[in-house]
């Protein structure tokens, strides 16, 4: 591993803390009773519901059950950095680009059974993981149905995971009214930490830095997603 690729890694029995800890924190936001008052409704993100956006943000957790019992796959894992500047496409996609119509659906179908059935779902996930993932075995590779002839490391796939959970758990809360759930820093440091780095891979170097330090001469954005 190249130190640039070792710089993005946060592989380890922290990792997955930091994911439990995260999805645990899901799971309660989605119990909310104005979460299911508002199931049908509008969210904050153009073109999801309110339930969609729950189901895509509770699809991190309900994958990865099915994923860890299948067999490993056999394709070569890449590194987290070649996979957010060379593999994924809905970075650049646009809210119209068809991977990104793709992700609203899914969550949408995720999410068709209604509340209490989505949330039974995701408690049970969580229950299963919180017994299994920190079993195991490191270099576990995670292969998605939908991507090519490649595969993650488990630990960098989690951490692609934690940045979803963090990011949506503030769609939905703000979607419905609730204050976003305050992460601890355990869990709030590694998402900071690649969604800077994404931020750079949008923006460059210079635009970044000045927004982080320098107000008075900050682009207008340095959102990284």
């Amino acid at each position: 591993m190249s130190r640039t690729e070792e710089s993005w890694n946060w592989r380890g029995g922290r990792i997955r803390e930091a994911f439990l800890e995260a999805a645990g924190t899901v799971a309660e936001l989605l119990a909310e009773p104005a979460v299911a008052a508002a199931w049908e409704k509008p969210s904050a993100l153009r073109d999801f519901s309110v339930g969609g956006l729950a189901g895509h943000t509770a699809w991190q957790e309900l994958a990865l059950p099915r994923l860890l019992t299948e067999p490993e796959p056999g394709e070569p894992v890449v590194s987290l950095r070649e996979y957010y500047l060379e593999r994924v496409t809905w970075l650049d996609a646009g809210v119209d680009g068809a991977v990104n119509v793709r992700i609203r659906k899914g969550g949408e179908a995720t999410a068709v059974d209604g509340h209490e059935a989505l949330l039974a779902r995701v408690r049970e996930a969580v229950g299963w993981l919180g017994a299994e993932l920190p079993d195991v075995p490191a270099g576990r590779p995670i292969k998605m149905p939908s991507w090519g002839d490649w595969s993650l490391d488990l630990d960098d796939f989690l951490l692609t995971r934690l940045l979803e959970l963090v990011v949506h758990a503030d769609d939905l809360a703000h979607s419905v009214g609730l204050p976003t759930p305050d992460f601890p820093e355990r869990v709030s440091a590694p998402v900071v930490e690649l969604l800077t780095r994404l931020a750079v891979r949008r923006h460059g170097t210079v635009d970044v830095i000045r927004g982080l330090a320098r107000a008075e001469r900050a682009p207008a954005s340095i959102a990284g997603l």
